[in-house]
């Protein structure tokens, strides 16, 4: 099978990584059914960009990707894009990374590329990878009968091994024997011929490619050899006289005043008479035009007056000169209506054809004009940048362009001229106030901010929040890609530490405009331009540094969709007061303490208690993963009266070190925890004892009571 190859055109992407000269890639090799291409030597270079090719029959063909990375590159993926589809993920498999995509329609693709994202030494980066397929074309035509006939055109189908990959504009060519044209209807290709010349004549019909062949020298080539043959042309039974015009146009000024035109002299022309233009030969036809006779010139053609009465067209049949109701002569030319705009329409990148003359600063797209004659004109658009490519569609009923609007226009409606003449149409420049993500507005409640859009989890804050102020950087909202003034709400909800409601509130109307820096600052309307930082404590009754330990403070910040065409961005951040621990006064009921007195050889190992009482101060401990969860056990120092329920023999007094054990599952005023810990005794019973002998260890359960 003959190699194949496709280019394709890349745009250079901004990132950070793209800045720098060197590749992350060893080579990249593209595999397809029949052949395997590499980087490092199936390229060439083109505008000193180097491009793979590779070769393709099919223009939603396959294509297997090994990319080879380089030592800095860790971990790569692939941007997608409406070019193709990534059918196989990407894998790491000996050494080099493969995937596997399948392309939409290679043909009528026209920028085509790979962009890796790259992971290098934790630094993310792109890089694209250009590729140049091409491909060999053929067309010819099938002649059944070469007899071809002075004036009369003959349609012969194009046959191709891709027809998509043809190249058709449609327009005429005039050769001195052939006047030619290519033409696409139904998705076939037909060679429109018509003769110019008696006897046998060459044609040689000239046509390109979209997608081109690599010569000899492996340079790109579009050019297809070229249509080939020769017919055997006859004269006509009706002289066929030609005009110096292929096209014609039909208003209300040309109906009364009509078109000086030049025709071929003939013999049997007579001078000053109006003969009357049919599409039939026979008598009673439609007046399609009448033509006066002014004057035969030097050039060997007669000047006349056209006057169009209805439309026609070349491919519908010949015109017929005639006396009367005696035809004389034939001719044809195309009678067309007046160049008119009847309907416009706009197309942005991921979207769909509206039907709208609003465009913003900076703004790349397509413009489809609709109306009648589109074809005879040449438009113009005041101040814009016009990009619009051959291959795009331009019809006798539509047109499409493909502008930019550059982003410092200062003028606010573009006047669409026809030659140097305005149609009466214009499209209408709208500043942009489309949302942008919230990566400008900042939170600060400390002593730094932090980037609202960054913020994936609740921020545990273990200190006192003095305020909480949210900033924005406006220079950030319109950079290489304009976004416009932004609209935000802001919705405050704060909440104790019993999720019980201390205050609900909603700041609106927000609008933050871009910077000085922006191109098009000085556009915007800085009427309701907010500047400065939201201050919360402005805004709430209490303010932040007075809530308690574990208080929530709930913030949605989101675009104003009214105001963005019902599109935006929405954040919800959630801002903790985190404690490590707390401090409390308790009274428990510790039962069955068993005391031990290692210096009193009397009791050194004393009886179980009865029921005693415990009044501690102690530290609670905040589990430092979760939220408002205690951990399971305490540390405190207090009083302990020992049997303080025995009426009879009274109680001990003592100062005692208490540890404690309990459930944390619930917070609740009564439970029933362990206790370890170690006292002095202080009852009047333990007066005579030395200090050594009133300490003791205890170790025991109770029941505890939480004020």
């Amino acid at each position: 099978m003959q190699k194949i190859f496709l280019p394709i055109l890349f745009y250079i992407t901004f990132s950070i990584a793209c800045q720098a000269q060197t590749s992350y890639f060893e080579k990249i090799e593209l595999l397809t059914d029949t052949s395997l291409y590499s980087s490092k030597t199936d390229y060439i270079t083109v505008n000193g960009i180097k491009r793979i090719y590779f070769s393709y029959t099919s223009n939603a063909g396959e294509l297997e990707v090994r990319v080879f990375p380089g030592q800095k590159a860790y971990k790569i993926g692939l941007v997608p894009s409406r070019d193709y589809d990534i059918i196989d993920s990407i894998l790491k498999i000996n050494g080099y990374f493969r995937f596997k995509v399948k392309f939409r329609n290679i043909t009528q693709s026209e920028l085509l590329r790979f962009t890796f994202e790259v992971e290098s030494d934790s630094v993310l980066g792109y890089e694209d990878v250009y590729l140049q397929p091409v491909t060999n074309t053929t067309a010819s035509i099938y002649i059944s009968d070469d007899q071809l006939f002075i004036g009369e055109e003959k349609i012969y189908e194009v046959i191709s091994n891709n027809l998509q990959n043809l190249n058709i504009s449609g327009e005429w060519v005039n050769t001195d024997n052939f006047d030619y044209r290519f033409n696409t209807v139904n998705e076939k290709i037909y060679l429109h011929l018509v003769p110019k010349k008696l006897g046998e004549q060459k044609l040689i019909a000239c046509i390109s490619a979209i997608k081109p062949h690599l010569n000899k020298f492996e340079n790109p080539e579009y050019k297809l050899p070229p249509i080939e043959t020769v017919f055997n042309v006859k004269a006509s039974r009706l002289q066929y006289l030609n005009l110096d015009k292929p096209e014609l146009t039909f208003s209300e000024d040309t109906r009364l005043n009509g078109i000086e035109v030049q025709i071929e002299n003939s013999r049997l022309l007579q001078m000053l008479k109006t003969y009357r233009i049919e599409a039939q030969e026979e008598p009673g036809g439609a007046l399609i035009a009448e033509m006066f006779t002014k004057q035969r010139l030097a050039n060997n053609k007669v000047l006349c007056v056209f006057r169009p009465y209805n439309l026609h067209r070349v491919n519908n049949g010949y015109l017929y000169l005639k006396d009367g109701d005696a035809p004389q002569f034939i001719t044809n030319v195309n009678i067309t209506p007046a160049t008119q705009i009847e309907k416009i329409s706009i197309l942005n990148d991921g979207s769909e054809w509206r039907e709208s003359r609003n465009i913003h600063p900076g703004q790349t797209f397509d413009l489809k004009l609709e109306g009648k004659g589109l074809h005879k004109a040449k438009f113009r658009f005041e101040d814009l940048v016009d990009l619009t490519s051959d291959t795009l569609i331009r019809s006798e009923n539509e047109i499409i362009f493909k502008l930019r609007v550059p982003h410092d226009i200062t003028k606010k409606r573009i006047t669409i001229y026809n030659f140097n003449n305005p149609t009466g149409q214009s499209l209408n420049v709208i500043e942009y106030q489309r949302p942008r993500e919230l990566d400008f507005v900042f939170l600060n409640y400390g002593d730094f901010g932090r980037r609202v859009s960054g913020i994936k989890e609740p921020i545990l804050y273990d200190d006192v929040i003095k305020n909480l102020t949210i900033s924005f950087n406006t220079d950030k909202i319109d950079d290489e890609k304009l976004y416009g003034k932004q609209y935000l709400n802001v919705k405050v909800q704060i909440t104790g530490k019993k999720n019980e409601l201390i205050e609900l509130k909603t700041i609106e109307n927000i609008a933050v405009c871009p910077s000085g820096q922006s191109p098009r600052s000085s556009y915007y309307s800085a009427k309701d331009c907010f500047n400065g930082d939201i201050s919360l404590n402005k805004y709430i009754r209490r303010p932040t540094y007075t809530l308690d330990e574990w208080s929530r403070i709930n913030l949605i910040i989101e675009h104003d969709k009214s105001k963005h065409g019902g599109e935006g961005y929405m954040k919800e951040i959630d801002v903790i007061l985190k404690r490590k621990y707390s401090f409390d006064v308790e009274v428990s009921f510790p039962a069955g303490l068993l005391t031990i007195y290692p210096k009193d050889t009397v009791k050194s190992l004393g009886n179980l208690s009865g029921i005693s009482m415990a009044m501690i101060a102690q530290f609670s401990f905040y589990h430092p993963e979760k939220i408002n969860t205690y951990r399971p056990y305490k540390i405190g120092a207090g009083f302990l009266a020992l049997n303080a329920f025995n009426m009879s023999s009274g109680m001990d007094l003592s100062l005692v070190v208490l540890g404690s054990v309990y459930p944390t599952t619930r917070d609740t005023k009564l439970s029933f925890p362990l206790y370890a810990g170690m006292g002095y005794a202080l009852s009047k019973n333990d007066v005579k004892k030395t200090p050594g002998e009133r300490f003791f260890f205890m170790v025991g359960p109770g029941i505890r009571v939480r004020f």
